[in-house]
């Protein structure tokens, strides 16, 4: 009991259960030495020999309970033929819109997304390895965009060329979710687009235009595949309490509205979700399933991710992702 004072703020949602961990371990200190005096290399070594042992005692039948019980463990509810024509698909668009394509890995560094997107670490799956599952593949697209800009940063102090990635992946997050469609693990599409600031707000409104209007020819063309998303809305928030509002209205809302005649488009001002995430301007997609119910499909806006990685404050990053495994599930006229 004399470890609770040091523990971390986080860590107090769960300051009960943790409290008895700590009292029947009978070992004053461990907290303390595990979390702080063990290099990140002998912590991975210590926690490797505990689950190899823990692993050994593993039989048949509780590794079958385990697996049918695990919600982490559960396959897709979807045929994995029609996620890969609805992967193929995506991706030729975003080669069509000068996004490249990247191919994550399962895994990230340990702290992308406390360190990078403020994010919980109870939030995410945590391996011995000193690494942690993929939770949002734009924390991830976000280190790649720095590691790039970086690069042309070193080429050319002012580099305004822009780094514009996109990723399919199944992600991973421990929170519990109600709603339909909701799962441990499930398909995203995720969009980065980095750059330095260009002054006049401009920067910003050409990537929201560019990256809402990518999800929107996405919604547009996978109905060929099944998807039928209709009565489309896009709400564009602007968190500089107004400063940029005439911006956002000329050059994304008025200019999508005209070249997608059947989207309805408008600002939400009372949006508190992502206030604290998002920085500057945020949007959502939200559409109406063929059962009639209006669910938020995609989401995004601006962070300070890459601006931090890099310590410049000058760099710019829009960041969203677009639930592929939501579309698929709730949006076909024969699901469910």
């Amino acid at each position: 009991m004399s470890e609770l004072p040091r523990i971390a703020p986080a860590d107090r949602v769960d300051d009960a259960r943790l409290a008895r961990v700590l009292r029947e371990a009978g070992a004053p200190g461990v907290l303390e030495a595990l979390a702080e005096r063990l290099s990140p290399t002998d912590l991975q070594t210590l926690l490797l020999a505990a689950y190899r042992r823990r692993a050994a005692a593993v039989t048949p039948g509780r590794l079958l309970e385990q697996y049918e019980r695990n919600r982490f463990t559960a396959p897709s509810a979807h045929a994995p033929a029609d996620l890969a024509r609805l992967e193929v698909l995506v991706h030729e668009r975003l080669a069509d819109q000068g996004f490249a394509g990247v191919a994550l890995s399962p895994v990230c560094p340990l702290g992308t997304n406390s360190a990078v997107a403020t994010v919980g670490q109870n939030k995410v799956l945590t391996t011995v390895r000193n690494t942690e599952v993929v939770a949002d593949a734009t924390n991830v697209l976000a280190l790649e965009c720095a590691v790039r800009r970086r690069e042309l940063l070193r080429a050319s102090a002012r580099s305004r060329q822009q780094v514009r990635l996109g990723a399919t992946h199944r992600v991973v997050r421990a929170q519990l979710f109600d709603g339909p469609g909701m799962a441990a693990h499930f398909q995203l599409l995720a969009l980065c687009t980095a750059g330095r600031d260009e002054g006049s707000f401009r920067f910003e409104t050409a990537a929201l235009a560019g990256q809402i209007g990518l999800h929107l020819d996405l919604l547009d063309r996978v109905r060929a595949l099944g998807p039928l998303a209709s009565k489309l809305r896009v709400t564009v928030t602007d968190l500089t309490a107004g400063q940029h509002r005439a911006a956002l209205r000329e050059r994304v809302v008025d200019s999508l509205a005209e070249a997608h005649p059947g989207t309805a488009f408008g600002f939400d001002d009372e949006r508190a979700r992502g206030r604290g995430y998002y920085t500057g301007a945020c949007f959502e997609i939200r559409a109406t399933t063929p059962r009639g119910t209006e669910l938020s499909l995609g989401d995004g806006g601006f962070t300070p991710w890459t601006a931090d990685l890099l310590s410049n404050a000058k760099e710019r990053l829009l960041i969203s992702g677009l639930g592929l495994e939501l579309l698929w599930g709730q949006f076909r006229a024969t699901a469910g």
